[in-house]
């Protein structure tokens, strides 16, 4: 798996951009300044400034966004089915490590929570362009109807029209080999999805996202986020294709090899620890203990276990190591993220919340 650079911010990837150190510099247009774009008095971007409307008076919503930290989501597991509640529990299981970022595959219909994404907004189409997993979509908004028996796709076929500022989209036609979701449930070929984008300011969209896949879900449901103004940056060069090294080396350990630690020692792992990311901004990590459970989180995003490996290693989402450093007198100081490549140390900042 090559990674060219990563600034992304789903659990899944967001352990990939706080955990790889990036092969590319810095010279490939990180730090050049957005032209044309609101700024405050001291001359910093004014996210929330009027958004800007095209000729035709509709929002525009072109522009370079990330997923902002809100999600929202009225979705339980007594929502899916039988047969998709233990194909989740297996998939939680596993650690993450037949995850499509993992596995080198197109997301499926979580695709806006994966990275960078820019909107180019023009008259009859609506495309979005995608760092991870360097993917696209076409909105088309010229009237025509989604096709009524698709091939099915990965990030599937959609249309687009205005409900006064708010664009709608509908999608359908995906494949079945995705998942949907936090925490991750299966789909089948009969998802449908429908999304609302409305840039309430100049920096932020909110986005709505109703899921319907009747031979899944007992009902419909729908995940609320945002999407926020990324300035001052461009989007590179992300590829992960065939030559996927990486799940091969994975272990994970369950059953009775388990290697069991000390709830009070566990106790002294749990707090906050912040973390610089390639990107140069900070990262809150949190440790939870839950019962005899460590748990490890991004703001956010759902917590995930660490699976004992040692009394100071564990094994995290996506296949990452977690060390627990001390100080000479014993108080846990740092949390080294070990992976394939590299480390990153997180300074522990206080006890557990």
């Amino acid at each position: 798996m090559t990674l060219d650079r990563t600034h992304v911010s789903t659990l899944v990837v967001a352990l990939i951009a706080l955990l790889t150190i990036p092969t590319t510099g810095f010279g490939q247009w990180l730090k050049h300044p957005t032209t044309g774009i609101p700024l405050t008095s001291d001359g910093r971007p004014n996210l929330f400034a009027p958004a800007p409307r095209t000729l035709d008076g509709k929002p525009d919503l072109s522009g370079l966004w990330r997923a902002g930290t809100k999600f929202e989501s009225d979705f339980k597991s007594a929502d899916a089915q039988p047969w998709a509640q233990e194909q989740a529990k297996r998939h939680a299981a596993n650690l993450g490590t037949d995850t499509w970022a993992v596995l080198c595959l197109p997301p499926g219909p979580m695709i806006n929570f994966t990275g960078p994404l820019k909107i180019l907004q023009m008259a009859g189409i609506v495309a979005i362009l995608y760092e991870v997993p360097n993917n696209f979509r076409q909105i088309f908004t010229d009237g025509r109807d989604l096709p009524e028996d698709p091939n099915p796709t990965w990030q599937g076929y959609s249309v687009g029209h205005w409900d006064g500022d708010t664009l709608v989209i509908e999608t359908n036609g995906f494949n079945d080999k995705s998942t949907i979701g936090r925490p991750a449930y299966p789909h089948s070929e009969d998802l449908r999805i429908t999304e609302r984008y409305r840039r309430r300011d100049f920096g932020h969209i909110d986005l709505q996202m109703k899921v319907e896949d009747p031979k899944t879900f007992l009902r419909p449901w729908t995940i609320n986020a945002e999407l926020v103004f990324d300035p001052d940056t461009e989007m590179l060069e992300f590829v992960c294709n065939e030559n996927e090294k990486d799940r091969q080396h994975f272990v994970v350990t369950q059953g009775d090899n388990e290697i069991r630690v000390d709830v009070a020692v566990l106790a002294k792992y749990a707090g906050t620890y912040e973390a610089t990311n390639p990107r140069g901004e900070s990262v809150m990590l949190t440790v939870t203990l839950e019962d005899d459970q460590l748990m490890f989180a991004m703001p956010g995003r759902p917590p995930g276990p660490l699976i004992p490996q040692s009394a100071t290693t564990f094994l995290g989402p996506m296949g990452f190591v977690a060390e627990f450093i001390t100080n000479e007198q014993g108080i846990v100081t740092d949390l080294v993220s070990h992976i394939a490549g590299g480390a990153i140390k997180a300074r522990r900042t206080g006890p557990a919340r």
